[in-house]
């Protein structure tokens, strides 16, 4: 029995429909931007693992030390002991934020990182006898997780739709326009009274269609929730370490989020961890005599001590200049490569980039996560020796920092292959 058919006997899959679900394709070991299937055959993984693997993949760097941290402790309950991998990474962290930062809180992935947030700042107001204040505002299209506060403070959307009852009501905002920045700011003005957040994924939606958008408008935004002292949670877990071309998407903006949550790339995509960083405004919430404002949260797994290990040497490695070279380097083929597509008739529109991310929609059906031209355009890549992984009809890329300017020519080239022919060769 092969093991795709074994995973079909046992396995439960995220995000795929399990009626007819196709074989999944056995990856046996990755190395840089490489996945390779048991029959030997490789694929660019030109979307760094969902997002997580700046460094590509079997990195010999974060592998030893990860090695030399299991050999020493490997997981140590976080309530009432600490250890180095923790505490270098917190002090290495919150200088790096754009921010006046103050503590990290650890948890163990972006799910639970911006739980943490979103509860760190309704019991802030709480701590301080405003309960009246649990509002949370947050953007249509969004996406900041699946459990059940994240899926609250989420667009409406498939990923939510079972649930919709169980999920605590929110002020949807649009994302901002010229044409509609006014009427967002007195939306604001109108439920900041009752308002303990807002909450963003800062000038790109990730699994909500990778749409971009302004960040002078967002600026604007941030600063009129922020005059009515309403928290400000930048959900960074995708945007976050270099994606946006800058080390974080919210040094765009002048005005920066009381609250920040990280995951995904954290790690170099090698272990599950989440962090949740806050302002000495909102710590100090919860410095309090009463022990019943203590903020009672906690993951068995905070602060694992091989996770940490793993985020210190992502981190060493990130903020080399050649890993900040690369971040530009690949921004600017991602730009060239957008141009080249506006430039010739293929069934794509709305071509956008931010630093290394490049996404655009194919032109057939309506925009959504159901639209099945995904599974067409990941089959003809994987074809290619290329892995992406539309949302829907939202086809993007997101490389590793290690990818060569020849592996993006072969992921440029199969693209461009794809979309000529598209329609013209899909059954």
């Amino acid at each position: 029995m092969t093991l795709a058919e074994r995973d079909r006997l046992y396995i439960w899959h995220p995000f795929t429909r399990q009626k007819d679900m196709p074989a999944p394709i056995p990856i046996v070991r990755g190395k840089n931007t490489l996945l390779f299937d048991e029959a030997g055959n490789s694929y660019i993984d030109a979307i760094s693992s969902w997002w997580v693997t700046l460094h590509g993949h079997g990195n010999d760097y974060i592998a030893k030390k990860l090695y030399q941290q299991a050999l020493q402790l490997e997981q140590v309950i976080f309530a009432g002991f600490t250890h180095e991998p923790a505490v270098s990474l917190a002090e290495r962290l919150l200088p790096l934020l754009p921010g006046s930062f103050n503590r990290i809180f650890f948890s163990d992935n972006g799910s639970t990182a911006t739980e943490v947030a979103m509860k760190m700042a309704v019991q802030y107001w709480w701590n301080q006898g405003q309960s009246q204040r649990k509002k949370i505002l947050a953007f249509q299209n969004a996406y900041h997780g699946d459990t059940f506060g994240a899926m609250s403070v989420s667009d409406r959307s498939v990923f939510t739709l079972a649930f919709h009852d169980l999920l605590f009501e929110v002020v949807f905002l649009e994302t901002p326009t010229p044409g509609n920045i006014t009427g967002l700011l007195a939306k604001i003005n109108e439920h900041a009274p009752e308002t303990a957040a807002f909450i963003y994924e800062p000038l790109v939606q990730g699994a909500g269609g990778m749409n971009m958008y302004d960040a002078v408008l967002l600026d604007q935004l941030i600063q009129c929730a922020q005059q009515h002292d309403i928290l400000c949670i930048a959900d960074e877990v995708m945007t976050g370490f270099g994606r946006t071309g800058k080390l974080f998407a919210s040094s765009y903006m002048q005005a920066k989020p009381d609250l920040i949550c990280l995951s995904k790339g954290l790690t170099g995509g090698t272990m599950a961890l989440g962090v949740t960083a806050c302002t000495h405004k909102v710590y100090e919430a919860y410095l309090q005599e009463d022990a019943l404002k203590t903020f009672f949260h906690g993951h068995s797994f905070t602060a694992n001590p091989l996770a940490c290990t793993a985020a210190n040497a992502s981190l060493d490695l990130l903020l080399t200049d050649t890993c900040m070279g690369s971040i530009q380097r690949i921004s600017g083929r991602i730009q060239a490569f957008a141009f080249m597509l506006q430039q010739e008739s293929l069934p794509v529109k709305d071509i956008r980039t931010l630093g290394t991310i490049l996404a655009f929609e194919i032109d057939h059906g309506k925009k959504e996560y159901l639209n099945q031209i995904s599974t067409t355009i990941t089959q003809k890549a994987l074809t290619g020796g290329v892995y992406i992984r539309p949302l829907g009809n939202t086809v993007y890329l997101m490389p590793p920092y290690c990818i060569s300017d020849e592996e993006l020519d072969t992921v440029f080239n199969t693209m461009l292959v794809i979309l000529r022919n598209l329609f013209t060769t899909a059954s």
